[in-house]
């Protein structure tokens, strides 16, 4: 097999990448995500993020892949190396620039090699972390990263010498429920009412909320594109550190591109219809991805409305397994999402940052390991999930 490297997804024919997606492989890995991220300006070399795709071809054939960028800084790729880095600076060894295996901007668990059907798994993963490797090794760059890999993935790439880091974000999942009030009846009475409270809250305010699909974001796909830009932007202009990192021709194109997979819920005053907040989602058949908000007009209680519990009550309706509401946010857990362990994968060509970050990250996992262990036998939200309701999952 023969290794290419591209510097834009779109020199890739786009039939032969999305013929490597499986089950496990979110939108997010979809050519039209990657390509939107692209060539609206997003995910380029200007802002960051320098294409370095991993490709093995047997003859015409694509074989495995791997979206990859090089990076000079952090910003946008969750990786949570902050300290890393300014570890490397005072000791004066150069961390920048960082080749890392993900997709920008989304903090999201999902596959990050790509293999075709029948093709070894194990061995296309060897084959493109040893490619990484070198092409590290080539161009002056100091590591290789996989970020937010599935579980036998980091497995893989461990084998493949990159080090296995955990971490946890908060994720929503389904235990087989038949309704939202069989959902809240796992909370003890107090969170329970709190819950209602909150959900009252949006009528109290004259507002309504709803979920927008591709029907009806197809209809009139200018008007919600440029509602999710303006939504976010409104998030992201109040924020320290906020980051304009997805632009208005991004949600223009993957609105157009793929709106099977995104949703737009839409708050909405009753009496004119006019749109006071929103939150940008992006859905397959088992999984919600909560991805970016934003209000117009601010009232209590409606972020958790909006992003949260209508939301859940649609994977429910719908029959959606989990819903990953983005990266951080404790204030999910009263909420009912509960911890659930993420993991990235990583070797760094020089040995004085390569050994001691192993020790550290190989410490950092007992503490987490303990950490969410005692969580879960002491300060759990749910109580446990009824037997009907896990045999319906189990079947």
């Amino acid at each position: 097999m023969e290794l290419r490297i591209y510097d834009k997804i779109a020199a890739i024919p786009q039939p032969a990448w999305d013929a490597l997606l499986d089950g496990k492989a979110t939108p997010f890995l979809r050519w039209h995500w990657l390509e939107a991220l692209e060539t609206s300006g997003c995910a380029i070399a200007a802002t960051g993020w320098q294409g370095c795709h991993l490709t093995l071809w047997r003859g015409s054939d694509l074989v495995a892949a791997a979206p990859a960028y090089v990076k000079q800084d952090s910003d946008g790729d969750f990786s949570r190396d902050w300290g890393w880095a300014e570890s490397a600076m005072r000791a004066r060894i150069p961390y920048y620039p960082k080749l890392v295996l993900t997709v920008p901007f989304t903090p999201c668990t999902g596959r990050r090699v790509l293999v075709r059907a029948g093709e070894d798994r194990q061995e296309c993963t060897q084959l493109l972390a040893a490619g990484a490797l070198e092409v590290a090794k080539d161009s002056g760059i100091s590591s290789v990263h996989a970020l937010f890999p599935l579980a036998d993935e980091a497995e893989q790439l461990e084998t493949a010498g990159l080090a296995k880091r955990v971490s946890y974000q908060y994720h929503w999942k389904n235990a087989g429920y038949e309704s939202f009030d069989q959902f809240l009846a796992r909370f003890d009475s107090k969170k329970r009412n709190q819950a209602r409270r909150e959900r009252a809250s949006v009528a109290q305010h004259g507002l309504s909320i709803r979920t927008l699909r591709a029907p009806e974001l197809t209809a009139d796909p200018k008007r919600w594109s440029d509602a999710a830009f303006e939504l976010h932007r409104t998030t992201v202009d109040k924020l320290m550190w906020g980051r304009r990192w997805i632009n208005r021709a991004f949600y223009k194109r993957i609105v157009e591109t793929m709106p099977e997979n995104v949703e737009l819920v839409v708050a909405e005053r009753l009496d004119d219809g006019r749109l006071v907040a929103g939150a940008f989602n992006v859905a397959s058949p088992t999984h919600l991805y909560g991805r970016y908000w934003g209000c117009f007009e601010d009232y209590r209680f409606l972020h958790f409305n909006v992003c949260m519990y209508h939301s859940i009550e649609e994977c429910i309706r719908r029959g959606v397994q989990v819903f990953e509401g983005g990266a951080g946010g404790e204030h999910k857990i009263p909420r009912g999402f509960e911890p659930s362990e993420t993991f990235s994968s990583h070797r760094f060509l020089d040995a004085r940052l390569d050994r001691p970050i192993r020790d550290y990250i190989a410490r950092e996992a007992d503490e987490r390991a303990s950490a969410l262990a005692h969580w879960r036998e002491h300060t759990p939200i749910l109580k446990p999930a009824p037997a009907a309701a896990k045999d319906r999952v189990a079947s």
